[in-house]
C-alpha cells in the first residue's frame, strides 16, 4: 500500500514540477517577445520573426482590432500581390506607425529596387509608396490563441486570469512543495 502511495505522490510531484516548468516558459517568452518588440519599435526581430497586433479596422474582415499576426522576414522580391504585408510607415499619417496592409500593386525602380503599392482590406484609398528598406514581413499566420490571450488580458479581468493568477500559483506551489517537504523530514525525524 505504502509502494502505490509513494509512486502517487511522486508522479504528482513531477505533474507539479512540469506545469510550473511549462507556465514559466511561456510567460517568460511570451514577456520577452512583447518587451522586444515594444522597446525597440519592432525593429529586432525574434528568428527573423515578429509578431503584432492590428488595432485598427483597416484590414477587416481579413483581420480584425485585438487579432495577433506573425509576421517573417522575406526577401521583397518573393512578396506577392494580395500578400499582407508589415511595414514601418515613413510619410503624413503612417509617420513612424507600424502597418500591416495589403499589396495591391508591385513595381521597381532603375535601381532594381522594389517597392509596394499597399491598402487596407477595408479603406478606399491607397497608402503611401512602401520601399523595401521599410518592410518588417510578411503576414504568415494569425494566432488565434494570442489574439485571445491579447483580448482578455487587454481588460482588468484578464490581466488578473492570465498573469497574476499563474504567478501566485507559481509561489504558492514552491512555498507548499517547501513547506510539505519540511513536514515530511520532521516526520522521519520522529520516527
Amino acid at each position: 500500500m505504502t509502494m502505490k502511495k509513494f509512486n502517487y505522490r511522486k508522479l504528482l510531484k513531477v505533474l507539479r514540477v512540469i506545469l510550473n516548468i511549462v507556465i514559466t516558459i511561456f510567460v517568460i517568452l511570451f514577456f520577452i517577445v512583447v518587451c522586444l518588440q515594444r522597446f525597440s519599435n519592432n525593429r529586432i526581430s525574434f528568428f527573423d520573426y515578429r509578431m503584432f497586433t492590428v488595432i485598427s479596422g483597416s484590414m477587416e474582415p481579413k483581420y480584425n482590432v485585438g487579432d495577433v499576426l506573425i509576421s517573417k522576414n522575406v526577401d521583397p522580391k518573393d512578396i506577392k500581390v494580395g500578400d499582407t504585408i508589415s511595414y514601418l510607415g515613413k510619410e503624413g499619417t503612417f509617420a513612424n506607425k507600424v502597418v500591416t496592409h495589403q499589396v495591391v500593386d508591385i513595381e521597381t525602380d532603375a535601381d532594381g529596387k522594389y517597392y509596394f503599392h499597399t491598402k487596407g482590406v477595408a479603406n478606399l484609398i491607397e497608402d503611401p509608396i512602401v520601399y523595401e528598406d521599410q518592410l518588417y514581413g510578411v503576414v504568415i499566420y494569425k494566432s488565434v490563441i494570442l489574439s485571445f490571450i491579447y483580448k482578455v488580458i487587454s481588460t482588468n479581468i484578464g490581466l488578473f486570469v492570465f498573469i497574476v493568477i499563474p504567478v501566485l500559483y507559481i509561489i504558492g506551489s514552491e512555498i507548499l512543495a517547501a513547506m510539505l517537504e519540511k513536514e515530511e523530514k520532521r516526520r522521519k525525524i520522529k520516527e
